[in-house]
């Protein structure tokens, strides 16, 4: 796992931008603190930061073809690479034993189209000094970052933006993006916080030439498939795919260690990690000292089950310097996931220990594990009664005050929540991802706004599926690349640790989605074809568990001094956020300090917002 940057100047590189650009570097030094370099080719400097996995003593970047015409800066791993080599060891010497010379060679060799062959994450720069060309890529479902910026006769490339950003004169913010923003708690794939900063899409090339970018193009698309055998033929192939992912992804010349929740999909990837590593296996969580959100028992529970080295941390509290570097430091733009936090904390923990960690990121949007799915079909039933009955109904539920405990063990919670959902439901169709306020909320929250922001509504151009798979297939597309993964990575790379998730290997990923969804969908069971093909791997207790997530007790914070702080930064930065409607969040506020709603995440997603702005542009 590693870090890049890569600038190319039409009137040459000087040494102002070279200055800048080894600044950029250091500021990547975090995701690859075992090497780091910067190489000057003409009017183009490429840097690298390296965190030595496989073939550490080679394998150092940038590398370059033996005609030197091409150099290839690559971040992240390619699980198939030793059998891939084999297939261009007729027509390329190889001077290393690791995956990025596999890289380097299929490119030149093959073009782009050699990435269909390949298995892993990755984010790469291949760059042609002799056409002043750059290949840029990403893998499937963007696990990797790649930001870009291409102007005034320039372009640069590096895996998080506030490196990018030491490039720059002149930031701007892109209202469009804050928009979808305060939509989704992210922003839409490609698009980024600042005007004219981009990011390359999952499962796409870009090539630039010259500044002039010429193709941003897909090299692989998600299609849905019918599964031909029967209902035991599938969990029987989930089983055998999963193991085969887990099992590519624990080769590494490092120690291997996995994060564990105590939740279905980190024990999955756990149990099975300690099936092929053996008993020295390493598990690490973390846990609060509030207990409707620590999972600790669950995770110890499976731990003894399987017998690995079990470690863990509580939280007692977060300081506002934490997650203010988090996001200044990583992540470079606002970001509403506060599962960021504990999943930084556990990265630490983990980084004392290994260099590489397993996760079981991807479960929920595969097989069909988040409630609202379910919720969905509920709705549709919930809105066939009649008018009368509904408002009653919410009468009864929003008299009585929304509790801030985790919903996994609170009936009300689960009753406010649900029609909060009830409420967005049109404001989410056609579905792009989970939005945090209904259109009529919106509104009034964001007056300007209106119809500003970028569309990410990824269509099934080869079936008709059903609503629930539309939601799947655009999280999977929307919602993994730029929260779950985005927050992974970073979290993760700010410790440099190296987090791998199995679930994400295109055999599972096109499997699950072959699945009918009556298999997948189940009121009884959670995620029932996981349930079928892994039941006797874990403790039973764990299947009956209610799902938790990684949540972070945010609702307890705003009502101590975090809501204060709210209040001061909206006070301090009102000229700079005029669209912003601020009897509105003192409303929010107000409710939420009052046990009447929980409105926490939304408070949320606006402090992160405005400690953000202030961080960079006050």
């Amino acid at each position: 796992m590693c870090g890049l940057a890569f600038l190319w100047c039409q009137s040459g590189v000087g040494s102002a931008n070279k200055s800048r650009f080894s600044e950029a570097v250091k500021h990547l030094k975090h995701r690859g603190p075992d090497e780091q370099s910067v190489t000057s080719i003409e009017n183009a400097l490429l840097g690298h930061v390296r965190l030595s996995i496989i073939d550490l003593a080679e394998s150092h970047q940038p590398m370059s073809s033996p005609d030197q015409r091409y150099s290839l800066l690559f971040n992240g791993e390619i699980y198939n690479y030793q059998k891939v080599r084999e297939t261009l060891s007729d027509r390329w010497a190889f001077r290393s034993s690791g995956d990025t010379e596999v890289l380097l060679a299929g490119l030149v060799l093959e073009g782009e189209s050699f990435l269909r062959k390949l298995e892993g994450m990755w984010a790469f720069v291949l760059w042609d000094s002799h056409t002043e060309t750059a290949l840029l890529g990403r893998d499937r479902i963007g696990k990797k970052p790649l930001f870009f910026q291409c102007g005034d006769q320039r372009f640069s490339a590096c895996s998080e933006l506030p490196s990018l950003m030491r490039f720059s004169d002149h930031v701007e913010e892109d209202l469009d993006s804050i928009s979808d923003y305060f939509r989704y708690g992210y922003f839409i794939s490609g698009h980024t916080a600042f005007k004219g900063v981009k990011e390359v899409l999952p499962g796409h090339v870009m090539t630039c030439s010259k500044g002039v970018i010429l193709k941003h193009t897909p090299y692989w698309e998600l299609s849905i498939s019918s599964y031909s055998g029967s209902k035991s033929n599938a969990a029987e192939d989930i089983y055998n795919t999963v193991d085969s992912a887990v099992r590519a992804r624990l080769v590494s010349d490092v120690e291997v260690g996995s994060f564990l929740s105590g939740g279905v999909d980190s024990s999955i990837i756990t149990s099975l990690a300690r099936k092929h590593y053996g008993e020295n296996l390493k598990t690490f969580t973390i846990g609060f000292s509030s207990k409707s959100y620590d999972e600790r028992d669950y995770a110890r529970q499976v731990s003894n089950y399987l017998v690995t080295d079990h470690y863990e941390e509580e939280v007692t509290e977060f300081r506002v310097e934490e997650i203010r570097s988090l996001i200044q430091n990583h992540v470079g733009q606002p970001f509403y996931d506060s599962s960021i936090m504990p999943t930084s904390r556990v990265s630490a923990l983990a980084s004392s220990k290994v260099k590489v960690a397993l996760s079981g990121d991807g479960g929920d949007e595969l097989f069909c594990g988040y409630q609202r799915y379910k919720s969905r079909k509920l709705t549709g039933i919930y809105g066939r009664l009649p008018l009368l009955v509904r408002n009653q109904v919410a009468r009864m539920v929003r008299a009585m005050p929304e509790p801030t405990d985790h919903h996994s063990g609170s009936v009300l919670k689960k009753a406010h929540l649900f029609l909060s959902l009830f409420e967005r439901l049109e404001s989410e169709r056609p579905y792009t991802a989970p939005r945090l306020l209904s259109k009529e909320q919106y509104d009034v929250a964001f007056p300007e706004f209106g119809s500003m922001g970028y569309s990410d509504h990824r269509l099934i151009t080869d079936s008709k599926p059903s609503e629930i798979v539309a939601m799947m297939f655009n999280d999977v597309l929307t919602y993994l690349p730029q929260d779950i993964h985005a927050k992974v990575d970073r979290a993760s790379m700010s410790h440099s640790l190296e987090a791998r998730a199995p679930f994400m290997d295109t055999s599972v990923v096109e499997l699950a989605f072959s699945l009918p969804l009556s298999w997948q969908l189940s009121p009884r069971t959670n995620k029932p074809m996981l349930h079928k093909a892994f039941e006797g791997i874990i403790p039973s207790e764990i299947w009956r568990r209610r799902k938790q997530g990684f949540a972070v007790p945010i609702a307890e914070w705003f009502k101590l001094s975090l809501g204060g702080e709210l209040e001061g930064l909206i006070q301090e930065m009102q000229t700079s956020t005029s669209w912003l409607n601020t009897r509105f969040v003192e409303n929010m506020l107000k409710d939420h300090r009052l046990g009447l709603r929980d409105n926490s995440q939304f408070l949320w997603q606006l402090y992160i917002y405005l400690i953000w702005k202030k961080s960079f542009f006050e």
